[in-house]
């Protein structure tokens, strides 16, 4: 049975009303790849012109629920996960928080020299030993995102030796006593590597969401992490909190 439209002055505004209204058939009831019914079609089922039922569906495609794809209609796409970054964010944690199932890999670890950026960041002389870990996170066995994590050298020598997956800032609170705080994150779009492809399991014109973060120890302020993150621009929301 419809849920009726509430048209009473000073109500929450009819279109944004069909839009909340078709988000949650879209969860409960499509599948990625279905198609919506036509706007014709879901303008008589509400009740109103075109255009409302276009800014309704347009609300939809800004959030990444649906897209239009010409002569065909309007398609369900993969529903966008919500992932906060805020000074406090922990993957595991804040996607569990959601009900979702995370799995964090290893793809690869050991012992780099710091250039650039990652030396500028984690506060380290140009060609000093850094740890680097890249890192594959999946989300309801869906390849999320991958990382690449930078550790100074030797205080963190235990990461590469000891840590073998799951939440990496639990096992540094665990081994070293310190909790992270994140103090900066740069996000941009861009297109996918080859490797983004391959990993992530993209299509060629995907983007990608790569955000770049400095952690620091809570206690006194210094660098721990500086970590190069690239999500899956189809399935990721993400939301900045202070």
């Amino acid at each position: 049975m419809d849920i009726k439209i509430d048209r009473s002055a000073g109500s929450i505004p009819i279109y944004r009303q069909i839009s909340k209204i078709l988000e949650v058939e879209i969860r409960d009831a499509y599948m990625t790849g279905d198609m919506l019914p036509s706007e014709q079609t879901l303008a008589e089922r509400f009740q109103v012109n075109r255009h409302t039922l276009r800014r309704a569906v347009d609300e939809l495609i800004g959030a990444g629920f649906v897209d239009r794809v010409h002569g065909k209609g309007t398609i369900v796409m993969q529903s966008p996960i919500n992932y906060a970054i805020s000074g406090a964010t922990r993957f595991t944690e804040t996607l569990e928080s959601q009900g979702r199932r995370t799995v964090s890999r290893i793809l690869q670890k050991g012992e780099i020299r710091a250039k650039g950026v990652v030396a500028r960041r984690l506060r380290v002389a140009e060609e000093s030993p850094v740890l680097n870990i890249e890192t594959m996170r999946e989300v309801d066995n869906m390849a999320f995102c991958t990382s690449s994590h930078f550790f100074p050298l030797p205080e963190y020598s235990d990461i590469l030796s000891d840590y073998d997956g799951g939440s990496l800032h639990e096992f540094i609170y665990q081994r070293f006593g310190k909790r992270l705080r994140r103090i900066l994150s740069l996000i941009s779009a861009i297109m996918p590597t080859k490797e983004d492809i391959r990993r992530l399991k993209l299509r060629r014109n995907t983007p990608v969401l790569q955000a770049k973060s400095v952690n620091v120890d809570r206690s006194d302020g210094w660098p721990v992490e500086y970590v190069v993150t690239r999500f899956r621009g189809d399935a990721v929301q993400l939301s900045i909190e202070p």
